[in-house]
């Protein structure tokens, strides 16, 4: 059993509803102290509201929620001490630049004129925002706006972060130079929990993730844990002499004993591999029978696999190869 204090997110049993709206129907987190927690689901299955809950800006309608063992409810003062949000823009002044808004929320924080200075130079330089510095905020692109709030955000450094959907509308450099931050400020001390709608963005930060659907944690756990969830790996292997495929083919069903498929146009045969050790039988029975290979690889299910079988919503691959493409909404899917 683990002390309270390792635990910076508890809650339990949360629910928020919006007329006849269950937006967020039960939902159970627990987060660990110094790592990163993705929340992941279709849009509209009750991620921000239960960011937004925990953040102290909504009032759950039932359950209990605490940060670092203070209540979200009874407690909103001290955990809001102990918290940074991002993913709003409302603590901005249109009017100003980003280098005066960032000196004023450091001033605000009790930072002298110098060090406020040196600290809004050193975040918009982390952020490639210096050569916009002194452009007003009216002028920024989406993008832009949305790194100078997390930069805001991290002025001060709180021991818990909400990450609510960071890198949506950023071109992939901007993408990877936020993750390294993300990455950093855990190493530093702080906590992670992070909603997003790309599998590559959670596979790559998150230590461990909740996939939310209409409102309730459908799974929970490791990427791995979640893969090995929704199945087998599956082998892939291709002939170096394509009048040898369909001979490779049958051993691969003889020797695994499971059917298998192949792909004509790239000649490339497939089939689920419960056991990894099979490969060496493999490997020794297309030898044996003079079969060369000219490729052959074992694959985890993929992130993009585990939401069809959890949420039946498709998702994108990779947000490097097309930004904007997220996971599509549930058929069935509440806002």
């Amino acid at each position: 059993m683990m002390d309270r204090s390792e635990w910076a997110v508890e809650a339990h049993g949360l629910v928020k509803t919006f007329g006849e709206h269950r937006a967020v129907d039960g939902v159970d987190l627990n987060v660990r102290a110094g790592t990163i927690y993705g929340v992941l689901g279709p849009n509209g299955a009750g991620k921000t509201t239960t960011i937004r809950m925990l953040a102290t800006l909504l009032r759950p309608d039932g359950g209990s929620a605490r940060i670092f063992g203070h209540d979200v409810t009874k407690e909103s003062q001290i955990v809001r001490q102990l918290i940074g949000v991002t993913g709003q823009y409302a603590s901005v002044d249109e009017s100003l630049s980003a280098m005066e808004n960032l000196i004023i929320f450091s001033r605000l924080l009790g930072l002298g004129r110098t060090e406020a200075k040196r600290k809004a130079e050193a975040l918009l330089e982390e952020f490639s925002l210096t050569e916009a510095a002194k452009r007003p905020l009216k002028n920024f692109s989406g993008g832009m706006r949305r790194r100078l709030d997390l930069a805001a955000s991290l002025i001060a450094q709180p021991p818990l972060i909400f990450l609510d959907e960071p890198t949506t509308g950023l071109d992939p450099r901007t993408r990877s130079q936020m993750w390294e931050t993300i990455q950093r400020l855990v190493k530093t001390g702080s906590t992670v929990l992070l909603t997003t709608q790309y599998l590559d963005e959670a596979d790559h930060l998150a230590d461990r993730i909740a996939v939310i659907d209409h409102g309730r944690v459908v799974a929970e756990g490791t990427v791995d844990e979640l893969k090995s969830s929704v199945g087998t790996s599956s082998l892939h292997l291709s002939v170096l002499q394509p009048q040898q495929i369909e001979g490779a083919r049958q051993m691969v069903e003889r020797v695994l004993k499971v059917p298998s498929s192949v792909a004509y146009d790239s000649g490339k045969i497939t089939a689920p591999m419960a056991n990894t050790d099979q490969v060496t039988d493999l490997l020794i029975a297309l030898r044996e029978a003079g079969i060369p290979l000219a490729e052959i690889s074992v694959q985890k299910p993929t992130l993009d696999e585990v939401f069809l079988t959890i949420t039946g919503s498709g998702t994108s691959k990779s947000s490097a190869e097309q930004p904007q493409n997220q996971i599509q909404k549930a058929e069935v899917a509440n806002v």
